[in-house]
């Protein structure tokens, strides 16, 4: 499972970046279109952050 999680996560925030587009295209509310936003950027970062070595020689 170690790399399936971390592809899921990036799929997941390109979903979300998409979404976060249409939604500021469609003209829906600034909330909205921020708070997906930082979903998007916190599975990005999630999923980069799993992807990162560790540091304890595994």
């Amino acid at each position: 499972m170690g790399g399936v999680l971390p592809t899921l996560l990036l799929i997941f925030a390109g979903v979300l970046v998409g979404g976060t587009f249409s939604l500021h295209r469609q003209g829906a509310p600034r909330g909205a279109v921020v708070v997906t936003g930082l979903l998007a950027v916190l599975a990005t970062i999630a999923g980069v952050l799993w992807l990162l070595p560790t540091g304890d020689g595994s």
